[in-house]
């Protein structure tokens, strides 16, 4: 049997080449308590709720619900051949409250596409972007649940429209990023300097740190995908960390208060960020995000592909293309004023060669 995460007080026990689970507070010390068998398939919705039965549930706990196949499907994570990163496990919990709120009591094989169209435009009509993450974690729980494990067999999302994606995060400004260049000082001028150098996400900048330097470039796997860029450091990134204190562990450290000298979290980041944005009005519509915008842009500019910039930034080609229309509309509006430039000054020409210009 592939590996799982056993729920807290659940042990393992190997007998004669089978595994078996038992549910035992305080095993091995002077107050255990009951020893309560459970099912043999830790993947199973009838051991998951025979945890929480153990766990003081009272009263049969059903076994095809909805909240119990979340149960499950979470319980079954470490065993997927197509591993799920932290940062998509975190997704997925979150995602999934709403749906166990909603349906978590109902049977799995009652829920329909109509319930499900319902919620997603509810939550859709003030959070489209939210409606959506919930819409793609319930549809990745439908699929595992409909495949060998068995535990479905119809497909409640069948026919749920996304909402259309938005624009996106705006990149800065030029006069934004001139601001960030010669205004912002310590960890968040080396925050900025980062973020618009290597297109990386807020999660991953913070963490960067010399050891993730490879042949002249960056190599770290994302947070969010698992997905490894090679990152180049490029001229005006290197010149900026030419100046830093060379130190161990990550390049933003926190400056002040009871945390100082402790790496970032990505919260911590955005309020120091937050924090000099309601100083500067000229920083206003501005967020982190959008100099990963912003990098791709300057890549596009330079003229590389949307493939090499995948690959250098850790986005998906599609993501690329979109933020890049940005730089190709601007790019065919120059060679469209550049022809007729060239074209009217042909005529001029012409016009002199043949004697006839007033």
């Amino acid at each position: 049997m592939s590996k799982v995460s056993l729920p807290r007080h659940v042990h393992k026990i190997t007998s004669r080449g089978r595994e078996y689970f038992y549910y035992q507070e305080g095993r091995g010390t002077p107050h255990e308590g009951e020893r309560i068998k459970l099912p043999n398939d830790p993947q199973s919705p009838a051991f998951w709720n025979a945890v929480r039965q153990a766990q003081g549930s009272i009263g049969p706990t059903p076994t095809d619900t909805i909240g119990a196949l979340i149960d499950a499907y979470e319980c079954a994570w470490p065993s997927l051949q197509r591993k799920l990163s932290e940062g998509t496990k975190t997704q997925y919990r979150r995602n999934l409250k709403p749906i166990r709120k909603a349906w978590g009591n109902l049977q799995a094989s009652e829920l329909r596409p109509k319930h499900v169209d319902v919620l997603i435009r509810k939550i859709g009509l003030e959070k489209p972007g939210a409606a959506n993450n919930i819409l793609d974690a319930l549809r990745a729980m439908v699929s595992w649940a409909n495949g060998p494990v068995d535990l479905l067999r119809h497909d409640p999302t069948h026919g749920v429209k996304r909402f259309p994606k938005g624009k996106g995060h705006e990149p800065w400004t030029d006069e934004q990023l001139a601001f960030g260049e010669e205004a912002f000082s310590g960890a968040l001028r080396r925050f900025f300097f980062l973020s618009r150098y290597t297109g990386q996400r807020i999660s991953d900048t913070v963490r960067l740190n010399p050891n993730d330097i490879d042949e002249g470039g960056f190599s770290l796997p994302q947070k969010k995908t698992g997905v490894k860029p090679w990152c180049p450091i490029f001229p005006e990134l290197e010149r900026e960390m030419a100046t830093w204190q060379r130190r161990p562990g990550p390049y933003l450290l926190q400056e002040t208060g009871k945390n100082a000298g402790k790496p970032f979290s990505s919260n911590q980041m955005w309020k120091a960020f937050n924090r000099e944005r309601e100083k500067h009005p000229v920083l206003k519509g501005a967020v982190p995000h959008g100099l990963r915008a912003n990098a791709v842009i300057r890549l596009r500019v330079a003229g590389y592909t949307a493939l090499q910039i995948s690959d250098m930034v850790g986005m998906s080609v599609e993501m690329v293309e979109h933020y890049s229309r940005y730089a190709d509309r601007k790019a065919s509006g120059k060679m469209i004023l550049r022809e007729y430039q060239e074209q009217n000054e042909d005529k001029i020409v012409k016009h002199l060669e043949n004697g006839k210009q007033k």
